[in-house]
């Protein structure tokens, strides 16, 4: 066997017996170790930074796209959000244990689910170093093992976060293998992972579509996907601007380089020209640059010609595709069609129009007089995500602790037999 074949086999086999002990442990244990790795990550912040330059470093001279730097960037920002993160999951109740449909048979049996950890998970990430706490806390919070496998672009703040990681999990009494990093920037890792079918029970990987198209093409092992963020927003004839304006340009200026951000804009054709005029404006004053079909281009000349490709496109950057549709169902339709099941929103004061779009959109968050930058999990109340699903079994949207449990169907019984 080759050294790294023989890594990823020890990985995947601690990990699975990490699953057994992290099944029996008690919950405060986790929940201390979560909030003990809020205080290492204040009092080993300046370390976590350096760790962090190196890897920026890198990137710049790799000439990397600036919208990728962003999301490598251990920020002040980033630092608050996974400290708030970790201190909001350990808040958290526990689904672990919990009973659900439970019933009682006519010979007596009672018989009920109860939510259990799904195993082993491994986690397949780029860019964000980030994911590796909030990947690490709603595993540990849900008693499941995790392997990290992040981007070899982030590879020293990966590195230095794990170890803060093991440190607040062997202080709080928890198995030290719990959380485990691929200590390897080596791609032939990752093949290997996904043959681990015996012991890894889900695989979730976040990042470009390529990424995950080349997951799921290779793994044994199930998997969780999140493709893309083609998210729109329909300004209706019925639109306040008041609503209208902010949302759209927070949708897509805020933080333009993340999967919830704005991606396409549909406007009403029955919008009034000056206010289809002003959201535009508006954009192009924040440094939009707009690839328009002819209705658009009228408005405003300096738009590019969008293509079937525009539709598409998964911009992360400040480009957007805009199209001027004719109600709300044209709207409906181009979604459905060109978006990726990721986030899409409405702004209308109708609320039939409202309800049409919430009924029939086919996406896992749908957004009524709100900025699609709320599609994540702390916004949501989950204090982190482990990824947003655009699948549609098992989990779907922002995923929390709940979303990685299972089940077991539990039987009680007093001596009963089956005649």
């Amino acid at each position: 066997m080759t050294s790294l074949t023989k890594t990823i086999d020890a990985i995947a086999r601690k990990a699975r017996a990490s699953s057994i002990v992290l099944g029996d442990t008690a919950q405060d244990k986790v929940d201390n170790c979560l909030r003990s790795l809020a205080g290492l990550l204040d009092a080993q912040k300046d370390a976590l930074v350096k760790a962090n330059r190196k890897d920026i470093a890198l990137a710049r001279a790799k000439r990397l796209a600036a919208p990728m730097i962003d999301r490598l960037t251990l920020s002040d920002k980033a630092f608050e959000s996974m400290k708030k993160g970790l201190n909001a999951v350990a808040d958290l109740s526990t689904p672990v244990g919990s009973i659900f449909d439970e019933h009682v048979r006519p010979n007596g049996l009672t018989i009920y689910k109860m939510k259990v950890p799904i195993g082993v998970i491994a986690i397949i990430y780029e860019s964000r170093p980030n994911v590796t706490v909030d990947a690490a806390s709603l595993c540990l919070k849900s008693r499941n093992s995790v392997i990290l496998r992040g981007g070899s672009e982030a590879f020293f703040s990966n590195k230095a976060l794990a170890a803060l990681i093991a440190r607040a999990c062997a202080g709080a009494g928890l198995p030290g293998d719990a959380v485990q990093l691929v200590p390897t920037t080596d791609r032939k890792a990752i093949d290997m992972l996904l043959t681990k079918d015996n012991d890894i029970d889900l695989v979730i990987p976040r990042g470009g579509e390529g990424l995950i198209r080349a997951v799921v093409e290779k793994s044994r092992i199930p998997v969780i996907k999140h493709y893309k963020g083609v998210c729109h927003v329909y300004v209706s004839r019925f639109a306040d601007m008041a609503k209208a304006l902010p949302i759209v340009v927070n949708a897509k200026v805020q933080r333009p380089g993340v999967c919830n951000a704005m991606e396409t804009l549909l406007l009403d054709k029955a919008l009034s020209n000056p206010n289809k005029l002003k959201i535009l404006s508006a954009l192009v004053e924040k440094g939009v640059i707009l690839y328009g079909d002819p209705a658009v281009r009228r408005l405003v000349p300096s738009a590019k010609r969008a293509t079937r490709d525009d539709w598409f496109a998964e911009y992360l950057d400040l480009r957007l595709a805009v199209r001027v549709v004719d109600n709300v169902g044209e709207a409906i339709s181009h979604i459905n069609a060109f978006g990726s099941h990721h986030t899409d929103a409405i702004v209308t004061d109708s609320k039939e129009e409202a309800d049409q779009f919430v009924r029939l959109v086919d996406s896992s968050s749908v957004m009524v007089n709100a900025s699609t930058r709320f599609s994540d999990g702390g916004e949501y109340g989950m204090g982190a995500e482990i990824g947003i699903s655009t699948d549609k079994l098992h989990a779907r949207g922002p995923m929390g602790v709940a979303d990685l449990t299972t089940y077991k169907w539990v039987v009680r019984g007093n001596g009963q037999i089956r005649s």
